[in-house]
């Protein structure tokens, strides 16, 4: 039985789909989300978003 693991980040093509939006408005606000994280001390990964804070900032 093979055991999948879910990453720590989305992709811009995973935001796409959750909030049904354009590739290049998914990777503006991972810009944005990873602009505040990167002002909090935090590394940041481009082209992605930690998973806990895009739940975290994102009501859905």
């Amino acid at each position: 039985m093979a055991k999948v693991i879910e990453s720590r980040f989305y992709n811009a093509q995973e935001i796409s789909e959750i909030l049904q939006v354009s590739m290049s408005y998914a990777y503006q606000l991972i810009r944005e989300l990873n602009t505040e994280l990167a002002d909090q001390g935090k590394i940041t990964v481009r082209g992605k978003i930690s998973r806990r804070y895009f739940d975290e900032k994102v009501y859905m």
